[in-house]
């Protein structure tokens, strides 16, 4: 599979060739294009064309480069397609791609073509096609109704709308059927006589006219798109369509004509589906022809919205309202229904929403099934709730026999059934046991307690309407109180979902880095879809990995659902940043749908979530998933410009240290290097005056400077190898007492000046480090001692345990540290206010480099005052046992 993505490639530019009929000459005028762009140096490739055995179209094709076909076997026979990855791998610079609304063989990867030719675009290789009027979506209701044809092959008007050049193909009617009669639309007679019902003038007029008036409209769009970018204006009308989306197969229609008037206006297209408490009951097929309503819908340009609610025209009219919707789109039968008929949607919503033009899109085509949504039955009679009406029956009975006992009205009876029928409707499920139990309350009251007793007859004239009234009263309240179950139940489930939104909001917003961010949004889709997820996260622009969260009592292991052919779709959707596997038409035999957790054209990660052996998702699911990938894909992108901003920060605080390095060595290394000069000059010019005194004292001065200098560069590259990790420390048990002698070997050669003393607890003191790292830290200390003190001063090494850990101490009876000094001492070129005898100062790098040793160490360095007064320097190192046996 080729690797590119869309971020770095520059997309490819899309010609089609656009006729209103076949053999209208749509390959030929490809052919004869594509020939002339050789002619200019352009690198062409005849993908897949479709000769239909004529002798033009094969006289056409000689002298292009053509692409060996993908053989797919289907039960024994080959069928043969367009190798979409050998044209990546070829990477010609045009190649011609016949058909576009074909439908590819199962086993591709796409079962479109129209998606191969997209997937060409993005991989940046030009294009020229082929498309007729009839498959374009929105085109294929009136392009049904003149020829009587149902177009099964069909592409997306967005398709065609991003096409960057449409030439439109024309030849007269007549010409045209005259091409038929000769053989040189379908060589074969057969094919002739199938089609000739399609080659009527009439009809060739009329589709002539549409494909002329639909490429107009598309020239009209690339105009105003130049205007715009030219002008910076805009052409909105402020027009917002919206359609209302249902699971008839009519809908269809509704929502091709709502997208052609969006097109037309120029306005937002919104697709609305109102799910209700029985939305769940709907049948497999109905359930499956929603979907591919939404489908159609999102293909269209169309922003598909949900609502919740039992009053459909009222959630309509109130989305309408929120977001300022102009024009409705509805579909209505023009079939008889049955008295007596629900209230007419349509009059609810015009007056429910008055000043919104609503526009009804009649239905007279066959219906393929019933026009009212089918749902699902539930098993009608079950033991328990058969059990739960009897029982309830039986305590009304009981306690209507006592109440008659105790003197009680009829009325007082009457109401414990209305009790027991509302008590019933709460604690069994369905609507039939509400009336059976209506029914049967009526009658046990008649049996029991209305003259004569025990008997279905009653001698009292008024007992009919009794009986009538409380029929009336149990099933009213029942059906009332089922109602009322059903929205809780929705309610509770709305708001659950809507919990799981915001609580994966809020623990994305507190996730630390991105495992985190992806570890939580991957749960919470667990949670809300109570599906196995797998993520791919993205590094370096490859996928890790896979991170696998299962389900709950997974029916099968998600481990099984990450082998290659899967990994493969989870690359094509990072490579594509589109959707893909199972329910889509791209790798649709894959078993887990894939979706790009992205930011604009950065895919961060990948989530697929497992579909085997599931329902497909839900309207709403798909939303709010959606939704919490795009937060998802916000936390991301927040986490990686954080990290990013914490290089930039990182970057300007190294060259904040670059440029105070050079400013420190330009002015402070200048005196010694001029001392260095001037004295060897004095030395090379004046040794036969100068007497040996002298020349020694010129020495120790040129000794003095070149071992500051020595020591200023060990302690930058000490530094520098320290914060960079690239110094590898070596850590081993050492005796303090050999490490602090061997350290005062190497000081300043002032110390004869000073009054150095050595206090060990104890002589066997052990301590973990790397010596010769130790030991700088001790010289830099002690010679930072001596320079900041006067001659005399009583400079102490002491070491001492305490508590798994050992104190080495460095202290002095100088002037002691200001308290601005102590908070600065330790930073990198910070120098105290005291001033050298040789009029220099250090760079402040000495104890910055003792600060980054102690802490590779794992120890602690700091300062304090030392009575009666001086300075106190610290640092602590990991103790080590003895051992006596060595």
């Amino acid at each position: 599979m080729a690797g590119y993505t869309t971020a770095e490639k520059q997309r490819g530019r899309l010609k089609i060739f656009f006729g209103y009929a076949p053999g209208a000459g749509k390959t030929c005028a490809m052919l004869y294009a594509a020939h002339e762009e050789q002619k200019e140096g352009i690198q062409v490739a005849a993908g897949f064309i479709e000769s239909h055995n004529r002798a033009d179209t094969a006289e056409l094709l000689s002298g292009l480069e053509r692409l060996p076909p993908l053989e797919i076997s289907i039960h024994g026979e080959i069928v043969r397609e367009f190798d979409i990855d050998l044209a990546i791998r070829r990477r010609p610079e045009l190649i011609l791609v016949d058909d576009l609304a074909h439908t590819n063989a199962p086993g591709g990867r796409h079962k479109r073509r129209y998606q191969d030719v997209e997937e060409l675009l993005r991989a940046g290789i030009n294009v020229y096609t082929t498309v007729n009027v009839e498959h374009i979506e929105s085109l294929t209701d009136v392009v049904t109704s003149i020829t009587g044809i149902p177009v099964l092959e069909r592409i997306p008007d967005s398709v065609f709308d991003r096409a960057d050049l449409v030439e439109f193909v024309d030849v007269g009617p007549g010409d045209l059927i005259d091409r038929l009669k000769k053989g040189r639309i379908y060589p074969d007679e057969q094919l002739q006589q199938k089609h000739a019902g399609f080659f009527i003038p009439e009809k060739l007029i009329a589709l002539r006219e549409i494909a002329l008036r639909y490429t107009a409209d598309q020239l009209n769009r690339i105009a105003v798109q130049l205007g715009e970018k030219a002008a910076s204006a805009t052409f909105y009308t402020k027009d917002h369509i919206l359609v209302c989306l249902s699971s008839a197969i009519s809908s269809k229609k509704v929502i091709r004509t709502a997208a052609r008037m969006a097109d037309a206006l120029h306005g937002t297209f919104t697709a609305l589906y109102v799910e209700t408490s029985r939305t769940k009951e709907l049948t497999a097929k109905n359930k499956a022809e929603l979907r591919e309503n939404l489908r159609l819908a999102e293909q269209l340009g169309a922003q598909v919205a949900t609502v919740y609610g039992e009053d459909v025209p009222g959630q309509i009219a109130e989305y309408a309202k929120t977001s300022r919707v102009s024009k409705i789109v509805l579909g209505r039968s023009q079939h008889k229904t049955r008295w007596p008929a629900k209230s007419n949607i349509v009059d609810k919503l015009t007056a429910s929403a008055p000043n919104i033009d609503i526009y009804i899109i009649p239905d007279n085509g066959p219906s393929l099934y019933k026009k009212f949504p089918q749902y699902a039955k539930s098993p009608l009679l079950t033991l328990a709730d058969t059990g739960k009406t009897i029982g309830i029956l039986a305590v009304c009975t009981l306690i209507g026999l006592w109440f008659k006992h105790l003197g009680f009205s009829e009325a007082n009876i009457i109401t414990v059934y209305i009790l027991g029928v509302l008590l019933d409707a709460m604690v069994t499920k369905g609507r039939l046991y509400s009336g059976v139990t209506s029914i049967l309350s009526v009658l046990v009251f008649n049996y029991f307690f209305t003259a004569p007793f025990f008997s279905l007859q009653a001698y009292d004239s008024g007992y009919p309407v009794t009986f009538l009234v409380m029929f009336s009263a149990s099933f009213i309240t029942s059906t009332l109180t089922l109602r009322v179950k059903e929205q809780a139940r929705e309610s509770a489930q709305k708001a659950y979902r809507t919990e799981v939104l915001l609580e994966t909001s809020r623990k994305l917003q507190q996730a630390k880095d991105t495992p985190a961010i992806i570890n939580e949004t991957a749960l919470q889709m667990v949670k809300l879809l109570d599906r196995s997820i797998i993520v791919y996260e993205v590094v370096e622009g490859e996928l890790a990995e896979p991170l696998i969260f299962a389900k709950e009592e997974a029916a099968v292991d998600p481990q099984s659902y990450i082998f290659d052919d899967e990994r493969k779709v989870a690359e094509w959707v990072l490579q594509n940043n589109k959707r893909a596997g199972a329910s889509t038409d791209t790798f649709s035999a894959a078993h887990c749908l894939y979706h790009a957790v992205r930011g604009g054209d950065t895919v961060f990660a990948v989530a697929g979530i497992v579909m085997e052996q599931e329902e497909p998702l839900e309207v709403f699911e798909k939303s709010l998933m959606i939704a919490m990938l795009g937060e998802c894909a916000l936390a991301l992108e927040k986490d990686k410009l954080n990290e990013k901003q914490k290089e930039i920060s990182l970057q300007i605080q190294q060259e904040q240290l670059r440029t105070n390095l050079l400013r420190g060595i330009s002015h402070d290394l200048r005196t010694p290097l001029t001392s260095i000069s001037g004295n060897a000059g004095i030395l090379i010019g004046n040794s036969m005056v100068l007497n040996e005194e002298q020349k020694k004292e010129l020495y120790n001065d040129i000794y003095d400077d070149s071992m500051w200098l020595i020591n200023l560069v060990e302690n930058l590259l000490s530094i520098t190898r320290i914060d960079n990790g690239a110094l590898h420390l070596n850590f081993q048990a050492e005796l303090l007492e050999e490490v602090i002698a061997e350290a005062l070997l190497h000081v300043n050669r002032n110390k004869d000046e000073h009054h150095i003393e050595i206090r060990l607890e104890d002589e066997l003191l052990m301590a973990r480090m790397d010596s010769r790292l130790i030991i700088q830290v001790i010289i830099n200390l002690v010679d930072n001692a001596i320079k900041y003190t006067q001659s005399g001063s009583h400079i102490t090494v002491s070491a001492r345990r305490e508590a798994g850990w050992v104190v080495v101490e460095v202290a002095d009876d100088g002037p002691g540290i200001s308290a601005e000094a102590k908070a600065k001492v330790f930073e990198m070129f910070y120098t105290a206010d005291n001033v050298r005898g040789d009029g220099r100062r250090g760079l402040g790098l000495g104890l910055a480099l003792c600060k980054s040793i102690i802490h590779a160490h794992g120890g602690n360095i700091e300062l304090r005052d030392h009575a009666p007064q001086g300075t106190v320097f610290s640092f602590t190192l990991q103790a080590e046992e003895v051992n006596v046996h060595e």
